[in-house]
């Protein structure tokens, strides 16, 4: 195996609605601040992986078009993949495992905001017995909280804990949409928007992009750039159909993390991509997380959730930790599909 390490990560300020820029005006921006942090010259990057959804995009392959952010020239070998960002990081990292390539540059981005992300995501599910029925993602989530409720492992309480932490924390964060201090009895007095979860239960709709540069530790050696080490990364899926499986368990998550290789009592930091409240205290038994592990640091997917790129975000505000001394080893999760039905673990350790 080759060693491979991060060594640039840029992001956008997300934003509830992104309404000026397309697409490839959001991206310029991010990935040219990457390349430029990388030390690599453009035309010097091997491979250029992106991830995004045309569903959310409301056209077909308009992930090409994406591709206008990177230039005409020189030509690039590119690939995209139908999902987060942070799965295009993956191919790329086995694009380097593979030595056909020595550096590789992941992007991705979404505009949650140009319709109702909740229905689009209904997308993904079985299109004969579960799409009829109507139900969107928010309602998916709502199933799996109460699941979790019913259960016993946690309370609603815990899952307004997870809340006021992470938009607490966020403040920290200059790319953060939603940060701010609230109070855990005022916020559990709100109505329920779909029972059991409340509005603070739930993600933003945002918009942003995300990009990082990853290369192989020769090339780092030559540059002689500080980088985040992929220590391990693994990812595994569960049935498709939720009716099959404990939805207050995420065992593809807790194999992942395995597969990888993690020592999770070594870990500082842990940026998990929990869009719903009750998914972080599903993700951190999964992963067996104790109390002296910080949880998104960054705030999360409860402060900013840019669809396709929250992932790959959450990737990078680990390697964030790391680069400002906050952290040594961390861990990154990225999750697709209803219900925590994907995902994928990312093991990051510093110099």
């Amino acid at each position: 195996m080759r060693n491979v390490g991060i060594i640039s990560f840029a992001q956008s300020r997300y934003v509830r609605h992104e309404a000026k820029r397309s697409e490839v005006e959001m991206l310029l921006p991010v990935v040219t601040e990457a390349v430029q942090a990388s030390g690599i010259p453009k035309r010097e990057i091997g491979f250029t992986c992106s991830g995004s959804s045309d569903y959310i995009a409301g056209q077909a392959f308009a992930f090409v078009g994406a591709v206008d952010a990177l230039g005409a020239w020189p030509p690039i070998a590119e690939s995209h993949v139908e999902a987060d960002g942070a799965w295009a990081l993956y191919e790329a990292w086995v694009k380097i495992q593979c030595g056909q390539a020595d550096s590789a540059l992941a992007f991705a981005f979404g505009r949650a905001s140009m319709g109702s992300i909740a229905d689009t995501l209904r997308m993904q599910l079985d299109p004969y017995t579960l799409q009829p029925l109507g139900i969107d993602s928010v309602s998916m989530a709502a199933l799996q909280a109460r699941a979790l409720l019913d259960s016993g492992k946690a309370s609603e309480r815990d899952m307004a804990e997870v809340a006021v932490r992470s938009r607490r924390d966020a403040k920290d964060n200059p790319d953060a949409q939603l940060k701010g201090d609230f109070e855990v009895d005022k916020i559990l007095a709100e109505p329920t928007l779909v029972s059991p979860l409340r509005r603070h239960d739930c993600p933003p709709i945002s918009d942003g992009a995300a990009a990082v540069v990853i290369a192989s530790e020769e090339k780092i050696r030559e540059l002689g750039v500080p980088a985040v080490w992929i220590r391990g990364i693994d990812d595994r899926i569960e049935p498709h159909q939720p009716g099959v499986r404990d939805l207050t368990l995420s065992p593809s998550t807790k194999l992942a993390a395995e597969r990888a290789g993690g020592d999770v009592a070594s870990l500082d930091v842990a940026e998990l991509h929990a869009p719903f409240t009750s998914q972080e205290l599903i993700l951190r038994e999964a992963l067996g997380l104790g109390d002296g592990v910080r949880v998104n640091p960054s705030g999360g997917a409860l402060a900013s959730n840019p669809i396709m790129a929250a992932g790959l975000a959450r990737i990078g505000e680990a390697c964030r930790q790391i680069w400002s001394g906050r952290a040594r080893r961390a861990l990154a999760h990225a999750t697709q599909g209803h219900c925590l039905q994907h995902n994928m673990v990312c093991l990051l350790e510093g110099e």
